[in-house]
């Protein structure tokens, strides 16, 4: 993983997904000079979703949407957008929770941890529910990171009964559709065969692939 990391990027979506990993860090430094230091927490407790793609060599679409997402859902706390925009909070939940839910989903198909969702349908079906499990437990564990905040950092953060079951429902409602929509997109190759996916090594070209 870390010749991964140290591995220069190839070809203009690569770099483009090592400046997202950037302004994540330098993001951390505006929030900690011009912002709150709850905001900046909040940003660096993205970094190491920024950075995970990189030591993993996935490919640099799903690095740039997940930075993207990422990005996104750090700085609307800075910009105050879960509060000032009505429904902001649970479309971020929706699709941050249903990205970060697909890719561990994809790194475990990937490894080989579970079935290839094309073996069966049976292996569809446990495909969608385990990703839907994995948004469940994401969006528990971020409700229980904010009301560690709300507890010990700060009581501006909005916890409560109807808010944090909202926003759970959102997250598994956002990976329940991730997961159908990479059961629906994985198919079969050309000739009808299912080859095993795995990450290849950097002198492969370090990307998710297919192998022979």
């Amino acid at each position: 993983m870390i010749d991964n990391f140290l591995r220069a990027p190839q070809g203009k979506a690569e770099v483009t997904a090592d400046v997202l990993r950037a302004l994540g860090v330098l993001s951390v430094v505006f929030a900690v000079l011009f912002a709150e230091l709850t905001d900046a927490g909040i940003i660096a407790f993205a970094l190491p979703g920024l950075f995970a793609p990189r030591f993993l060599a996935v490919r640099a679409g799903a690095d740039i949407t997940l930075s993207v997402t990422l990005l996104i859902a750090a700085w609307s706390n800075v910009f105050d957008l879960y509060t000032s925009v009505p429904g902001w909070d649970l479309v971020v939940h929706f699709i941050a929770t249903g990205v970060l839910a697909v890719g561990l989903y994809v790194l475990a198909i990937r490894a080989q941890l579970v079935s290839d969702p094309r073996a069966s349908l049976g292996s569809k079906v446990f495909g969608v529910a385990l990703t839907f499990a994995l948004g469940l437990g994401l969006s528990a564990i971020w409700e229980i990171v904010e009301w560690l905040g709300y507890l010990y950092i700060t009581q501006g953060i909005s916890i409560g009964y109807v808010d944090t079951i909202g926003d759970m429902a959102a997250g598994g409602a956002g990976a329940l559709c991730a997961g159908l929509v990479v059961v629906i997109s994985i198919r079969e190759d050309r000739d009808g065969t299912q080859r095993p996916l795995k990450l290849t090594t950097p002198r492969e070209g370090a990307s998710w692939t297919q192998t022979s």
